[in-house]
């Protein structure tokens, strides 16, 4: 963020220089006092150096744009969560006397989640509100940005910090339902499987195209069964069960080689994800964390009306 700086009222200085009796090197010194340069320092990046009447209204969409970004990270936090809720797999706090519809009690929606997602979008739409304004900067002597920008800039950040302390609730009270988790991935792991049983296939002996067919063909026929009549996922019983699976080499069938439960298990397909995250919290979250630990201290629970 920059300054204006003492540039009178049309960014030429002039009535500064009429005030140190026409000496620009006096004007320069009062334009870089203690304060303004305290200022500076400490809040914003620099002066500018030539303005008119006002500062250039493209700085707005700057600032607007950063708030944006941070909405839309919030955006997607919230519409992930709203989504795994509705695989019943995670919800957000959900307190005691918390009413989830006023018509069906049953229901448990992601109200703070709908709320963030309600808020940054908002957010969001400011940025282009602010690029209007500076594109319509009349020689920049119009005040039609005034009443404007009185409301898209604090109102950017008022709903952005109801969208973080949002956040932060649903963060610090999410509840994650593993049963459900895990239902829903053995649901879809033989899918996921394919890739793994293919390959065993062609280290047996297979061709990678003749089973590749064989695989597509019933998993898309699974796919139909689960979809089209509600039974459960029967891929590994319909590629068990196939008599193409059977490698001349080895002289007999593929599938009596094959580990099919072994490639049941989850702990398969996560590649390096632990490590990863393990990674990430020890050489980003952690130094954050140390970095802003006295902020955090006084960092308390976001109370929220649902």
């Amino acid at each position: 963020m920059r300054m204006r700086g003492f540039k009178g009222a049309t960014g030429t200085q002039a009535s500064f220089l009429a005030l140190c009796d026409g000496d620009g090197s006096r004007v320069d010194r009062l334009d870089g006092t203690a304060f303004v340069n305290f200022v500076s320092d400490k809040l914003l990046d620099r002066d500018f150096e030539i303005v008119g009447q006002t500062y250039p209204r493209v700085q707005d969409t700057v600032i607007l744009a950063n708030l944006a970004s941070t909405a839309s990270v919030l955006h997607k936090i919230a519409t992930d969560v709203r989504l795994l809720c509705n695989r019943k797999e995670i919800e957000e706090p959900f307190e005691d006397k918390q009413i989830g519809s006023s018509a069906m009690p049953y229901k448990r929606n992601p109200m703070r989640c709908e709320r963030i997602c309600g808020l940054t979008r908002f957010v969001m739409n400011l940025v282009g509100n602010a690029y209007d304004t500076a594109a319509t900067q009349w020689l920049e002597r119009t005040l039609d940005d005034s009443s404007n920008r009185r409301l898209s800039l604090p109102e950017a950040f008022l709903a952005l910090d109801g969208a973080l302390d949002l956040m932060h609730n649903v963060a610090s009270g999410l509840v994650v339902h593993e049963a459900m988790v895990r239902k829903n991935l053995m649901a879809e792991l033989p899918f996921m499987a394919t890739e793994n049983i293919l390959m065993a296939c062609v280290k047996l002996g297979g061709d990678r195209q003749e089973y590749h067919e064989h695989i597509r063909a019933h998993a898309q026929a699974a796919g139909l069964r689960v979809k089209q009549e509600g039974h459960d996922n029967d891929l590994l019983e319909r590629l068990k069960a196939d008599k193409h699976f059977w490698s001349a080499a080895r002289g007999g069938p593929l599938s009596a080689e094959l580990d099919w439960d072994g490639v049941l298990d989850p702990m398969k397909y996560i590649g390096r994800s632990v490590e990863q995250t393990e990674r990430f919290v020890r050489e980003v979250v952690e130094p954050l964390r140390e970095q802003y630990a006295e902020a955090l201290k006084g960092l308390g629970g976001s109370e929220v009306r649902v």
